[in-house]
């Protein structure tokens, strides 16, 4: 099943005055279940917060290559709800090329099952989370073309070329270490996924 964004889900409760009040669960934008506690999207707002509490996140990885601060919104809500940040610095433009010892250090902290909960997130959640998430596939076997068509299905009309080599020539044989030593998953195949304090690491 190709992977698709969970909708919008809205509870409904009534106001004092009898009518309905809508007390939205948003999540964030291009939000999906990668497999049994891994979750991918693009950066949480402040809108969204309540939706993620729903998840009972232990760890958040944050694969943007920042110039400011996290925001301290997010920290707070990281820090009122003890989560954990991970940020890998990886450079999100189209010039750029993809460095592989970065995404080999985001794919340890997701095969750590330690940290799970666990959300995997970049701005948009296409480009840079698309090709950790899509590197996590060929770990778990999945053929390059489901892959790279679940990568398609978020990228859309800005699928990049570049992202779509990477995934392709990733050589997950060289990960067999960290899968030994991570405890077992129950990581999915193409057709049964379910698509509905900090540490700094972008030294």
């Amino acid at each position: 099943m190709k992977a698709e964004p969970i909708c919008d889900m809205l509870v409904l409760e009534p106001c004092p005055k009898g009518e309905l009040a809508v007390d939205p669960f948003v999540p964030p934008l291009n939000f999906a279940m990668v497999d049994h506690g891994i979750y991918r999207s693009g950066f949480p707002s402040p809108d969204n917060f309540r939706f993620l509490k729903t998840l009972k996140l232990r760890s958040i990885l944050c694969v943007i290559l920042f110039q400011d601060p996290y925001p301290d919104i997010n920290i707070k809500f990281l820090q009122e709800n003890r989560i954990t940040l991970v940020k890998i610095g990886i450079d999100g433009s189209k010039e750029a090329t993809i460095p592989e010892n970065k995404i080999r250090e985001a794919l340890k902290v997701v095969l750590d099952v330690r940290n799970h909960p666990l959300l995997i997130h970049c701005k948009r959640g296409k480009h840079r989370t698309g090709c950790v998430v899509g590197c996590v596939r060929k770990l778990q076997r999945w053929c390059i073309a489901s892959a790279i068509d679940e990568y398609n299905c978020y990228a859309a009309a800005k699928a990049r070329v570049s992202d779509q080599k990477f995934i392709a020539e990733f050589d997950e044989t060289s990960m067999d270490q960290f899968q030994l030593h991570a405890k077992k998953t129950s990581f999915s195949t193409p057709d049964e996924a379910l698509h509905h304090p900090e540490i700094n690491r972008e030294q």
